[in-house]
């Protein structure tokens, strides 16, 4: 590894930037190419490659003041002639290789949300470096060594696969030289700017720092003061702009704004697709008498909580979930554009609310094998443990079925619930509660009242059709309203 260093004729040059860079990451050069161009108050100079290499990483921004002695950028597989002493890193030293290797990322789906480490920034080992975001979980990929973050090898909001290598660490020891060559690039002192004004032309030759600031703020860099060369705006201008925002005084009152977490741009995103970009969805509704699990429910309540056990009515629609797969097992199933897989296990996700923060839909596996208490038991340990944020991603992943009980906060009914892909249906619950019903009862019509929800099942069109859709959601309905006699 091969330091770029900016070595001027004297000590005190006057004022020195980097005018222009010569190459890019991922060029290789020969010793003495130039790759830089410096100009100061009293010269334009080239900086040249020391050694022959690979450009690994660029640490200043075309633009930015640079120092005598200050470390540009690196090379890599290079070896150095040794033009300037203590300007180079251990020749020896190799990069470490960081990598996504999730143990249980689903179908290696999952894309780098956001890097939480600069290039050129020191990091210890442990140190979370970047958040990757799959279809249920936000994860934290950490670096195995200690030294400083030679390259990103994958940009955010990329897919990435699992095994994939995503950056490169330079290991050492992070001494006081280590620390300074490896400090982030918005870290150097600002220079004095003389009143810097906002201009039309804020956003020309902005850095790729800026210019992913503008696209995920959505900002107008016109409006922002640019303290750069020539007003151009840098990374702290936006930062602090962001931190100090003006009011807009056309708002009606205050307005209070919470930046997207990652597990909601992660909902917002797989809901979105499976919406607009793979499936049909269609949505059926029933109407389902509780008055039989109400009836069981008062009677053995007691009994279930003297096991520790909280028996809640989503235990019983799950139960009959599973009867329903029996009638119609096309429901239970991932559709594929070659086939569809029909499973005679079901695992079904149940939707669990995170308060603000988004929901996620642990999966009691294999539900049909179990008895109600059982299911009562499992589904209450996986819902305090995905409400203490101690569920596992191995608990949110095989799924074949979801169900959402939606109405546990007063919804009637939903549609469409979005399905969760490439499962092929959805079921939704509304809210109990008591309406008249008309039932014939001798002969004759009467009104009686009864605890009643409305039920909904989503499906994805390519796999099924009405008549399994119908056919499934009457004999969940029936296994409902039939449970004691079950």
């Amino acid at each position: 590894m091969t330091d770029i260093v900016f070595r001027a004729e004297d000590e005190d040059p006057g004022r020195a930037r980097l005018n222009q860079w010569l190459v890019k990451v991922g060029d290789t050069v020969a010793e003495g190419t130039p790759v830089a161009e410096v100009e100061t108050d009293k010269v334009t100079m080239e900086i040249v490659a020391d050694a022959d290499g690979t450009v690994e990483t660029l640490l200043v921004e075309e633009g930015d003041s640079v120092e005598p002695g200050q470390i540009l950028g690196r090379l890599s597989g290079a070896q150095a002639s040794g033009a300037a002493s203590g300007a180079t890193n251990d020749d020896s030293a190799s990069t470490v290789e960081v990598r996504f290797t999730p143990d249980d990322a689903e179908d290696g789906r999952a894309k780098l949300g956001k890097w939480l480490v600069a290039e050129g920034e020191s990091v210890k080992e442990g140190d979370a470096i970047a958040e990757v975001e799959t279809d249920k979980v936000v994860l934290e990929v950490v670096t195995s060594a200690t030294g400083v973050l030679n390259k990103h090898c994958v940009e955010e909001h990329t897919e990435v696969e699992a095994g994939a290598v995503i950056a490169h660490v330079m290991p050492g020891a992070l001494g006081e030289s280590d620390a300074a060559a490896g400090k982030p690039r918005d870290q150097k002192p600002a220079e004095p700017a003389a009143a810097p004004q906002p201009g039309k032309d804020a956003s020309t030759r902005i850095s790729p720092a800026v210019k992913s600031l503008m696209l995920k703020h959505q900002l107008d860099l016109s409006k922002i003061a640019g303290t750069g060369d020539g007003g151009r705006v840098t990374r702290d201008d936006v930062v602090n702009w962001l931190e100090n925002r003006p009011q807009d005084s056309e708002a009606p009152g205050a307005v209070t704004t919470v930046p997207h977490s990652p597990m909601r741009k992660a909902i917002a995103d797989r809901m979105t697709e499976s919406l607009l970009e793979i499936s049909p969805h269609v949505t059926s509704v029933f109407e389902a008498d509780l008055s039989a699990i109400s009836a069981h429910r008062a009677n053995n309540k007691t009994e279930f909580a003297q096991q520790g056990v909280k028996l809640t009515y989503t235990a019983y629609f799950i139960a009959a979930a599973c009867h329903a797969m029996k009638e119609v097992p096309q429901v239970n199933a991932r559709f594929f554009d070659d086939r569809l897989e029909m499973y005679g296990d079901v695992h079904i996700g149940v939707g669990t609310a995170l308060g603000d923060e988004g929901l996620v839909a642990p999966v009691l596996r294999d539900a049909q094998s179990l008895s109600l208490i059982a299911i009562a038991k499992a589904l209450q340990e996986q819902t305090e443990r995905a409400r203490a944020g101690r569920i596992k991603q191995a608990e949110l992943k095989g799924g074949t079925f979801t169900i959402s009980n939606h109405g546990v906060s007063g919804s009637l009914f939903a549609s469409p619930i979005i399905i969760s892909q490439p499962q092929v249906a959805i079921l939704g619950i509304g809210k109990m509660e008591k309406r008249i019903k008309v039932e014939t009862v001798d002969g004759e019509d009467a009104i009686r009242i009864r605890p009643m929800c409305y039920v909904t099942l989503s499906i994805d069109h390519r796999a099924l059709d009405a008549f399994q859709t119908n056919r499934w959601l009457a004999s969940f309905v029936d296994y409902l309203e039939r449970y004691e006699k079950e």
